[in-house]
């Protein structure tokens, strides 16, 4: 039987079955021609005799039979695309389905779908694309229960075995750790047939880093088991392997939050210091404060935190997010948050310029740290904090965040907030502080964010609306408001320049 296209693109949702869109008995649709256990991934309308070259694979395709001819030559064509069903409707142009669709139809293994008169193509289409939103609904919810059930594991006295047994436990399979020379090291979940076993280990070969250029991941089918591999970081030429009896969507993000747990707990020869910093992730991972994980991370310190989106806009999953915390040289990464936020977030250790002796045996004092040359990294786009203490994380968290927005507004790749410098470094910080909150006072933070970053981007309503994902004429209201309620004159530039410096230290 034909194949679909290979290079179909990544369906939007999850694909939902054929079976529970039947189940809608407001839409009136009977299957009369096909199997039934066929996953939709689109809906498409098309009069076309032959709509194959505008089809992706996976559609429900809805026809009256307009330009309906050969029964068989278009139903050959529909499953050489690629579709899941047929959806035909019934008048004006035909009373009934034709019999020889219905064949043809059989014939090939297409389920073809009756759609009564009174029901419109677009009832159909709002009806898949509201059980698919259910659906991914659904994905996102699972994945969060597992992201928590697999962290709380990854924080107890025997951390490997436990999220082993959380990985097996989440997606109903067999999860084993093994070496590149296929030795378990350990396992969870039921034993696979022998033969999917062994298959399972030869698949593990394929991705042990023994050798450049080997992947990060492969997946394989044994009869009715599905196979995974994933190589873990650390160099120490360890896999995580998968038998799973099912596949669903959300199961490859489960498996790399998995393999970043696993490649900080697994590594048996990592140093103390590393081991430390590994604790650390997970007490984040849990909730724990900054100043409660201090002792894990190090007194040395201070911190720079990146906050990163890919600008093609596609979501990173936990391998992408863990594959850019390792190109910027740290393994504590935030691959994402509950409330769909897409940011990816970066802890990275700023560096401090040792002391080098003077002549006469004295030493320069030594240099404040500066933050880590991060380059523009391809696909990504990067805000950058400057280096901050431990307790005020926080803070930088913010101004990260604020980085990233002005980025994506300016359409650069990269923005550092920098350190204070020239004359605002002159003014002691807590009076600058006690002058900002006195002048700032009648601003409510919404707006006070506004003003910020309006004036960041030197007053541009479209790209302060960028920023904050608003409409530019939120940003003209707010901005207005802040004017009346400082009782400024906001094209003054002397007022721009106190009102900045204020922002800047509140």
């Amino acid at each position: 039987m034909p194949t679909p296209p290979a290079t179909a693109p990544q369906p939007p949702a999850p694909p939902i079955p054929l079976t529970e869109l039947l189940a809608r008995e407001d839409l009136g649709l009977r299957r009369i021609a096909g199997p039934a256990d066929a996953e939709l991934l689109w809906v498409h309308t098309s009069e076309m005799a032959d709509p194959y070259p505008y089809l992706l694979g996976g559609e429900l395709l809805l026809s009256a039979g307009v330009l309906l001819t050969d029964p068989d030559h278009y139903v050959a064509r529909l499953v050489e695309a690629g579709a899941a069903a047929l959806g035909f409707g019934v008048r004006p142009v035909y009373e009934a389905v034709p019999e020889a669709l219905v064949e043809a139809c059989d014939r090939y293994g297409l389920p073809l779908l009756e759609v009564p008169p009174e029901t419109p193509f677009t009832t159909i289409a709002r009806a898949v694309w509201r059980l698919m939103a259910e659906a991914r609904h659904r994905e996102l919810r699972r994945v969060t229960r597992a992201q928590q059930a697999l962290a709380t594991a990854a924080a107890r006295p025997d951390p490997v075995p436990a999220v082993l047994h959380q990985l097996a436990t989440q997606l109903s399979g067999r999860a084993v750790l093994l070496t590149a020379r296929g030795e378990e090291v350990h396992a969870a979940g039921r034993r696979p047939h022998p033969e999917a076993a062994a298959a399972l280990t030869r698949l593990a070969r394929v991705v042990a880093r023994e050798r450049p250029g080997s992947p990060a991941s492969a997946t394989d089918t044994h009869g009715d088991t599905h196979l995974a591999a994933y190589a873990l970081g650390g160099g120490e030429g360890l896999v995580l392997s998968l038998a799973t009896h099912r596949r669903e969507p959300g199961d490859h993000t489960v498996a790399g939050i998995a393999v970043v747990l696993l490649s900080l707990l697994a590594a048996p020869h990592q140093g103390a210091d590393a081991a430390d910093r590994s604790a650390a992730l997970v007490r984040l991972l849990l909730g724990a404060t900054p100043a409660e994980v201090a002792p894990l991370l190090g007194p040395d310190g201070p911190w720079t935190v990146i906050h990163a989106r890919r600008s093609d806009g596609t979501t990173p999953d936990a391998l992408t997010a863990g594959a850019l915390g390792a190109s910027l040289g740290s393994a504590l990464v935030d691959a994402g948050r509950e409330d769909g936020d897409e940011t990816v977030r970066v802890l990275l250790p700023a560096t401090a310029r040792e002391a080098t002796p003077q002549g006469g045996g004295g030493e320069e004092p030594r240099q404040p740290p500066q933050p880590p040359t991060v380059p523009p990294h391809p696909g990504w786009t990067l805000g950058v904090s400057a280096p901050t203490p431990l307790p005020a994380l926080a803070a930088a968290d913010t101004r990260a965040a604020r980085a990233l927005a002005h980025a994506e507004a300016t359409r650069t790749p990269l923005k550092v907030d920098a350190p204070v410098t020239g004359l605002a470094a002159l003014i002691p910080p807590d009076q600058a502080a006690a002058h900002a909150r006195t002048l700032l006072a009648p601003l409510t933070p919404p707006l006070a964010d506004t003003l910020r970053c309006w004036l960041s981007l030197h007053g541009s309503w479209d790209r302060t609306a960028v920023a904050l994902s608003v409409h530019r004429n939120t940003v003209r209201q707010r901005i207005g408001r802040c004017a009346e309620l400082l009782d400024v004159d906001l094209n003054d530039m002397d007022v721009r320049t106190e009102l900045w410096f204020a922002l800047q230290r509140e």
